[in-house]
């Protein structure tokens, strides 16, 4: 539920409104901290200065963008103002070729759909693999992969957050993407048989690449029935990417104990507004 300016009138609208936005949208913009900082205790004071930023702000926000959309701006810029090259952290996200198995002579060895009790230890160990591989991101694409795909926003919002052009926001979620992808393929068996190359050339699996990602963008299905083995491989494991990080998104609550504390900055920083005004 989207919360309005004038849904609260009268002096106490900010605090009001930042009460339900903490219960809206607290649980995901703690994930992104946590994401971020990479400790708890410095994502809980990200957290609580992004929501003190927006009480502070709320007399300058118009309603030309969604309530979610302005606090996640506040956001991006608060991550901006901590920035710092973590150590270990990488400069580059690597190259294609690093990124995808052209030159492995064998591939990643899927389960069959009927196996329930693999598909649910791949699935677990990729969320594990994923959590890690997310935080090792360089800044540039950790920020808008866990904007869009365990926020959820679409590729144009996250351009409007963080005030980016679309296809750059674009080529960074895709590299991103594909990087976690290869985190979690390396944590799957092999197939026993080296596979044979391609039927077409290289480009053209990086043309079906490209399709395949947008359409994970657009959230609608791929035509994967055409294609050869090395493809089905990377596309299947882009798909349980993606799939882990929706299942980190659906436990995303803010604890409880965070929550409390936030509510009570909040309310103490209302009560001193309310003594000086």
């Amino acid at each position: 539920m989207e919360i309005h300016r004038d849904d609260v009138p009268g002096h106490g609208a900010g605090e009001a409104a930042l009460q339900r936005m903490v219960e809206e949208h607290g649980g995901q913009l703690f994930q992104l901290a946590l994401r971020f900082c990479g400790n708890r205790e410095e994502a809980e004071d990200l957290v609580q200065e992004v929501f003190l930023q927006a009480f502070r702000s709320w007399a300058t926000f118009r309603g030309d963008a969604s309530e979610k959309t302005w606090l996640y701006r506040i956001a991006a810029r608060a991550c901006q103002r901590r920035q710092r090259k973590r150590s270990g952290e990488p400069e580059t996200i690597g190259s294609l070729n690093d990124l995808l198995p052209f030159d492995e002579p064998r591939i990643a060895a899927l389960p069959s759909a009927e196996d329930d009790a693999l598909q649910t230890q791949i699935r677990r160990e990729a969320r594990e693999r994923i959590e890690t591989a997310i935080a090792a991101l360089p800044e540039d694409f950790r920020v808008p992969m866990v904007l869009k795909e365990i926020v959820g926003f679409s590729v144009r919002e996250v351009a409007d957050v963080l005030g980016l052009e679309e296809g750059t926001v674009r080529s960074r979620v895709h590299r991103a993407r594909l990087k976690l992808r290869a985190a979690v393929d390396a944590g799957l068996p092999r197939t026993a048989d080296p596979v044979p190359p391609p039927a077409y050339p290289e480009q053209t699996c990086l043309d079906l690449l490209d399709a395949k990602q947008e359409a994970l963008d657009r959230g609608v299905p791929f035509d994967t029935s055409v294609i050869c083995d090395r493809c089905r491989t990377v596309f299947a494991t882009l798909d349980l990417t993606q799939d882990a990080c929706r299942e980190i998104a659906s436990t995303g609550a803010i604890p409880s104990e965070v929550r409390d504390r936030l509510l009570e900055r909040l309310g103490t920083e209302a009560s001193r507004r309310e003594k000086t005004s």
